[in-house]
């Protein structure tokens, strides 16, 4: 602009309306890409379901808990999911982390959990400390967040369960008396609530599934994981009365014998049935096993291509000898009956709630059990794909002597019919797993 230029009014007008419609376009794209954030992050909120009346006068803790498996993006294939509308970690992210939140929960105990470097920022943002735990070689694992300003981690541990021996005596293997290598874990802490002595053990799990033998029914994990579960908290003297809150995707149905063992129920004949039929050994246990099949029965996470997921294997297995030492049903009932008993958050809090069985949105709704037995009362469906539609996960709670824990509020199960044709899905979830949440307290010591 030449020295001295003054420009016009007329040109200061055209300037100022160029400035005017820059901003307006800069607005515009900012709400735009708003927008377009919302949609991708929109999901199907839940409402909570008061189910015992608050005993707020009461000292104590209340600690609202939330657990969810959140398919794991190294595990997503599309003819898992054929009726799917969102596989692509971009489509489901934003979901995942919004829902996640929404809970505003006290602890999360989450499962097939990779991207951390992605996650853990968000919860980091959020207020959250993070404890991390995988398997040899797994890309996903179980994690347990917890907020920050309200407790502290004071210890930690993992449960690698091919490694954990139910007997004293025999070879290694009968010592194990495992059916797969499977590589699952768990993820165990002690967290110490701020300003106190007082706390609570919290562990999170993924247990292991099989989609065609019963090794989902199987309990010898379930067993594993309650065990080394009072262990951690007696191993501490100043924990030992803290209630334990065990929460994950358990991959077994509230009929399993599996639920029944860890919750006191007496087995059925059916359930019996299963777990003589579960009692097989594969190659991954015993290499001189015949090969049936050419699937390879396990391929080494991390290597090129795709991660294998070890669920799929379902050939190369031999009926077990009492030489493999997997526990027989009178063993795992004895040995079970010597650990405390658990209660399902939502087994009991639904069971307060009668009209949720006749809304359809208990599993006794669908299925045929007695009202009267544990597990009746869990969700309807904790997982809805095209392929399976049940319940795998739970929030279970082990009370200290004297120090019952009461389950105050739920995050109410959705209808079937909100799921459309299968998880995950845009708008509604962005996992194939239904997250639970529950809201809890226990007395002072």
């Amino acid at each position: 602009m030449p020295k001295g230029f003054q420009p016009t009014s007329e040109q200061l007008a055209i300037a100022e309306e160029r400035k005017r419609k820059k901003a307006e376009r800069a607005k515009n794209a900012a709400l735009e890409a708003a927008r377009e954030e919302e949609e991708r992050g929109r999901f199907l909120k839940r409402d909570w379901l008061d189910v015992q009346m608050s005993s707020s006068s009461v000292l104590g803790q209340r600690v609202r808990v939330m657990t969810w498996n959140l398919l794991a993006q190294c595990l997503v294939r599309r003819e898992l999911f054929p009726t799917s509308d969102c596989l692509k970690a971009s489509q489901r992210e934003h979901m995942l982390y919004r829902e996640i939140l929404s809970h505003n929960a006290d602890i999360y105990c989450l499962q097939e959990v990779d991207r951390v470097e992605k996650l853990l920022p968000i919860l980091e943002k959020a207020g959250y400390s993070t404890v991390f735990k995988a398997g040899p070689r797994k890309k996903h694992g179980c994690l347990i967040a917890f907020d920050k300003g309200k407790y502290t981690c004071s210890r930690e541990a993992m449960v690698l369960y091919d490694e954990q021996p139910v007997r004293d005596d025999g070879s290694n293997r009968a010592r194990v008396g495992s059916s797969f290598r499977t590589k699952n874990v768990a993820n165990l802490v002690a967290l110490r609530r701020s300003g106190t002595e007082d706390g609570v053990i919290v562990a999170t799990t993924h247990l292991f599934w099989h989609p065609s033998v019963h090794l989902t029914r199987d309990p010898r994990q379930a067993y594993i994981l309650l065990r080394e579960i009072i262990k951690f908290r007696d191993a501490d003297k100043a924990s030992r009365q803290w209630p334990c809150i065990i929460a994950g995707d358990f991959n077994f149905q509230p009929d399993d014998p599996a639920y029944s063992l860890l919750v006191g129920e007496s087995l059925t004949s059916a359930e019996e049935e299963l777990l003589a039929r579960s009692r097989v050994v594969h190659v991954t246990i015993d290499p001189d096993v015949p090969i049936t099949s050419t699937t390879p029965a396990e391929e080494e996470e991390g290597a090129e291509g795709a991660e294998t997921d070890p669920d799929r294997v379902i050939t190369n297995a031999r009926l077990a000898t009492p030489e493999d030492g997997l526990l027989t049903t009178p063993e795992l009932t004895d040995l079970f009956s010597k650990l405390g008993t658990l209660k399902s958050a939502y087994d009991e809090g639904q069971r307060m709630r009668t009209e949720l069985a006749e809304q359809g949105l208990t599993f006794g709704s669908r299925m045929s059990v007695p009202s009267t037995r544990h597990g009746t009362f869990e969700p309807n469906y904790t997982s809805y794909t095209h392929y399976w539609k049940t319940v795998l996960d739970y929030i279970f709670v082990l009370s200290p002597p004297d120090r019952p824990v009461s389950i105050e509020k739920l995050a109410k199960p959705h209808p079937a019919n909100a799921f459309g044709l299968g998880l995950p899905r845009k708008g509604v979830c962005g996992s194939d797993h239904i997250s639970l949440a529950a809201e809890m307290s226990w007395p002072a010591t």
